[in-house]
């Protein structure tokens, strides 16, 4: 029995070669992809609007959510769905799911940017915000517990700020991400997003806030601490509030901070001061106890001032070379002078003498202006008795000078033409010519 080869199909080859090749995702959306709603004609749109509206006052007065959504759904470039977008998206708010209704109202300020109501579903978003976190801001530092986590509430007021980066929420969403950090302890995130705040929006009223926030913040972690970075971030913060705000409401409890900060480093001074005594170290033990008499209370100054005067009667030679050197300061790196160093690579320290001198005329080449008036330019072929382009007017009886009737004498003087040579003088009288013969 023979049996017969039969030659292989392409067709199928190549149909399961390009539904290989094909990614799912695409091959399946392209087939499931849902098509654009286009925009009705003019006629159409107004019967769609009469239509929506009638069945959007029936889903009013039943508080049909779902009717309410399948308007706005069916009906999408119409006013009426744009109102039942809204109050779908409100009555979720008042049912308590937080996270739905947030997102109800973003899928409104997403397809209705131009209605009237854009506003208002930005303060509504604000508001759940506020309610995901726990409740309004609070003026203390009492952490109120979450009714969201940290990650939700945040994406909700970064989605606030996104919507409205220049609205009036835009700011107060910002702060309140600063408060959730700072609720959680995330000592890092929350003086970032109160930076944000004094950045990206100073003249807003929780700017002020928000500074005062990252110098007290600061000085919480300084005291738990005892470092000197956190030290100087609560006075670069503080004094940068006294210094917007000198009359503000923190203005009280900033100056009291700086207090403590000065206190805080003095004691860090004198400790730095007493371990490099002990290591025999007395030039810098001196350097850090001169820096707790500049910052001290009265308690530390007298106990500064006791330790310079043990190291003056052993080491006199450190006390004069710290005295000598006025720009030590090791704890603001900021105000060290560094134009004095051999490696400083800066531009050059300004002559305060040279700054202080008025500026002197340079007598070189000087010549008074000279107070006789120049001679007014004159077109050529003028005289001195009447120029032809004059601003006097000629004498009486002379000639009218060249140019066109009624020209300006405020021209500029041209160049004339040269004039054309006198004809040759005509030959005398037969008689006058034989007299001169004889």
């Amino acid at each position: 029995m023979k049996i017969t080869a039969f030659p292989r199909l392409a067709a199928p080859a190549i149909l399961l070669s390009v539904v290989i090749t094909t990614p799912a995702s695409a091959f399946l959306g392209g087939l499931f992809k849902k098509p654009q709603k286009k925009v009705p004609a003019p006629a159409e749109l107004n019967s769609q609007e009469a239509e929506a509206s009638a069945q959007l006052q029936e889903a009013r007065a039943r508080g049909d959510k779902g009717a309410l959504r399948s308007i706005a759904e069916r009906y999408p470039f119409t006013k009426a769905a744009a109102e039942a977008a809204y109050e779908y998206a409100s009555l979720l708010r008042q049912s308590g799911k937080l996270e739905d209704a947030f997102d109800a109202f973003q899928k409104f300020i997403t397809d209705y940017r131009t209605s009237p109501r854009f506003d208002e579903a930005v303060q509504q978003q604000y508001e759940i915000a506020e309610e995901a976190r726990g409740g309004k801001k609070q003026r203390s530092f009492v952490i109120v517990p979450m009714k969201l986590g940290t990650e939700a509430t945040v994406k909700m007021y970064r989605q606030i700020i996104a919507n409205a980066p220049y609205g009036r929420f835009a700011s107060m969403a910002q702060f309140s991400m600063g408060e959730v950090y700072q609720d959680k302890g995330d000592k890092s995130a929350a003086v970032a997003a109160y930076q944000l705040v004094v950045d990206n929006y100073p003249a807003s009223k929780e700017a002020s806030e928000a500074q005062f926030r990252i110098g007290a913040i600061s000085n919480v972690a300084a005291k738990r601490t005892q470092d000197g970075e956190n030290l100087n971030e609560t006075r670069d913060a503080l004094n940068s509030y006294m210094a917007t705000n000198p009359q503000g409401e923190r203005a009280s409890e900033a100056l009291a901070l700086l207090s403590q900060v000065d206190e805080n480093e003095a004691g860090r001074s004198l400790e730095i001061g007493k371990f490099y005594e002990r290591i025999g170290k007395p030039k810098a033990a001196a350097i850090y106890y001169n820096e707790a008499l500049r910052f001290g209370s009265a308690e530390s100054s007298q106990e500064a001032r006791e330790r310079l005067e043990v190291i003056s009667a052993e080491f006199p030679e450190a006390i004069a070379e710290t005295k000598v050197d006025p720009s030590t300061n090791f704890t603001r790196p900021g105000a060290m002078d560094l134009r004095g160093r051999d490696d400083y690579a800066g531009p050059p320290s300004p002559d305060l003498a040279k700054l202080s001198e008025k500026p002197k005329m340079r007598q070189e080449g000087f010549a008074p202006i000279p107070m006789q008036e120049p001679a007014l330019p004159v077109r050529a072929g003028g005289t001195e008795a009447g120029p032809a382009n004059s601003l006097l007017p000629p004498p009486p009886g002379a000639p009218p000078a060249p140019g066109k009737t009624g020209e300006s004498s405020l021209l500029l003087p041209v160049p004339s033409t040269p004039a054309t040579p006198a004809p040759p003088p005509p030959p005398p009288p037969p008689a006058e010519a034989e007299k001169k013969r004889n």
